[in-house]
């Protein structure tokens, strides 16, 4: 997934299983290069699936998948992915993080799919990076580790490693990775045997906001507000971003939504809390800060308010289900 040609062929590739990996984007970034291999008669390309210890791991979804190799036995590839999903960091440790700055050192360009990102990031290994990662996870990426620049692309591809959101946008890299390497012919043949009609370039946005079809400067409202969800705007300073007063932007979101944008804006804060509350063990106050509120108190009386329990009944009631 480098950008420069390996000079060795077939190109081979590595990906790192995390447990609790996302098995719909490994596959996504599998499928395109087996059906490449298939179309072009050549074996074009070649993956090693690598744990830890070289035994199977259970994905996001409870299913396991067998793999290949070790850490301590990985035949050198050009290129490596990490694969993460849920949790990504829960079962890092200096190991782990040690062996992926020899990697780097070793000259091995590295890649986060889906929240892969966040391992590399701990590593030490993003520096001067654009990187992506899933949509739900950016937020908290970015509080994190504000020095990295995190956009919310399908994939980023450059000299110094690659990401990309997960899910299909897994495709689109692959497809990328052949187009650069085979050439357009082979990749349209690919991407027409996988039924991905559209082809989506990597500053292609991972998905359709709340918006999108209305007014446009709703649209970019909307879009900095989701950029800005744990250091909350003012009105009057997305307002000024848009280049109109705030009063106007009350009556576009009035007309067109039927809310302020101080009501929309709290929403999707919340809805972030929301799957911050489902998905982490963060603590509460943690949640509360990268969801935008300063205090645990306010956020809990804004939850309450919006979804009709608390941060902690809900939490409750999930670890009780």
């Amino acid at each position: 997934m480098r950008l420069k040609l390996p000079a060795s062929s077939p190109e081979r590739l590595g990906f790192l299983l995390l447990p609790r990996f996302a098995m719909v984007a490994f596959f996504s970034a599998i499928e395109p290069l087996r059906i490449a291999n298939r179309i072009s008669g050549q074996t074009l390309f070649q993956w090693d699936v690598i744990s830890r210890d070289g035994g199977p791991v259970e994905a996001s979804n409870g299913m396991t998948l067998a793999a290949d190799v070790s850490l301590a036995n990985v035949p050198m590839a050009p290129s490596l992915a990490v694969c993460a999903s849920f949790a990504p960091e829960a079962a890092v440790d200096e190991t782990l993080l040690d062996w992926l700055r020899e990697r780097a050192a070793q000259g091995v360009t590295l890649g986060g799919m889906d929240t892969g990102c966040f391992v590399l990031a701990a590593a030490g290994l993003l520096a001067d990076q654009t990187v992506t990662l899933h949509w739900e996870s950016l937020p908290e990426f970015r509080e994190r580790f504000p020095e990295i620049e995190a956009v919310e692309s399908v994939f980023e591809v450059t000299p110094s490693g690659f990401s990309c959101a997960g899910g299909s946008a897994a495709i689109d890299m692959s497809l990328d990775l052949i187009r650069r390497r085979h050439g357009d012919d082979l990749a349209d043949r690919v991407r027409e045997q996988l039924v991905h009609h559209q082809r989506r370039q990597p500053a292609s946005r991972q998905r359709g906001l709340p918006g999108q079809g209305l007014d446009p400067l709703i649209h970019r409202a909307i879009v900095l507000m989701e950029d800005h969800l744990e250091a909350p705007l003012s009105i009057r300073a997305l307002a000024d971003e848009l280049g109109l007063g705030w009063r106007r932007l009350e009556r576009l979101f009035e007309r067109d939504l039927a809310c302020s944008p101080q009501r929309f804006y709290v929403e999707r804060r919340l809805a972030h809390a929301h799957r911050l509350l489902r998905e982490t063990r963060h603590p509460i106050t943690q949640i509360a800060l990268a969801s935008g509120f300063a205090s645990a108190s306010s956020f809990t009386r804004a939850f309450r308010r919006h979804h009709g329990v608390t941060p902690s009944q809900l939490r409750r009631g999930l670890e009780s289900s």
